[in-house]
């Protein structure tokens, strides 16, 4: 199958950048065009009381375009949604499938709707809501014709494949050795979530050394784990 779009739908600002920015770079380094859909903008995090809460969303969708730009993605929507309050509500499943009917990817990358009984912070509740929510978008909302009258304006698209971020089990892996220099810029762009960021890439190096292992890969590589589904 010939990729030539995709489409991340995360929760917030940096989902993408821990779960698969090593991925990413790997794809729009093939020419793929990868579009971002956060669906909130981040307002419930920051570490600082001393930033003013109304500017966060601002101050979080700037460190993900910038995130976006360190491995070669400038589509970055954002949808609005409340931080902490995500919901698997139909407006979200139709604003997610009016994005997959807009960009049109053949594939798209969600977060697990399943909780991560290993590692619990890869299931806050809402990645927990947009992976549902993307899901149902992918099938059947976007493909549907007659789902929401509200995008019957723009021509139905079924997903072909979809891989899933953020479970304790995956069916593939992929060797980011060559880009997780790339990754941890983006991550290291998300200045407002790191009061200790000295302590960010040995964390995400530990977890990225234990995918390589899984996978069977030489001692020292690196690698991201997702559950990749035929979607069409």
């Amino acid at each position: 199958m010939t990729v030539e779009r995709a489409l991340a739908v995360m929760a917030h600002p940096d989902d993408v950048d821990f779960g698969a920015a090593g991925t990413i770079a790997q794809w729009t380094d093939a020419g793929i065009e990868v579009t971002y859909c956060i669906v909130t903008d981040g307002d419930a995090g920051g570490f600082d009381p001393a930033v003013d809460r109304g500017e966060i969303g601002a101050i979080r969708q700037a460190e993900q375009r910038m995130a976006a730009k360190q491995v070669g993605v400038d589509d970055v929507r954002f949808l609005g949604y409340p931080d902490g309050r995500v919901e698997v509500s139909f407006d979200l499943r139709r604003d997610i499938a009016r994005v997959i009917r807009e960009v049109r990817p053949q594939r798209v990358l969600c977060q697990a709707p399943q909780r991560n009984m290993v590692r619990i912070p890869a299931s806050h509740p809402d990645h927990l809501a947009t992976g549902e929510a993307t899901l149902c978008a992918i099938y059947p909302d976007a493909r549907n014709p007659f789902a929401f009258a509200e995008i019957a304006n723009l021509e139905a698209w079924s997903v072909a494949e979809t891989w899933v971020s953020g479970l304790e089990r995956a069916n593939r892996y992929v060797d980011i050795t060559d880009t997780f220099d790339r990754k941890m810029a983006a991550l290291h762009a998300h200045v407002s979530q790191h009061p200790e960021p000295d302590t960010l890439e040995p964390m995400v190096r530990g977890w990225n050394g234990a995918n390589a292992l899984a996978a069977g890969l030489a001692a020292g590589r690196l690698a991201e784990g997702f559950w990749v589904l035929a979607t069409a």
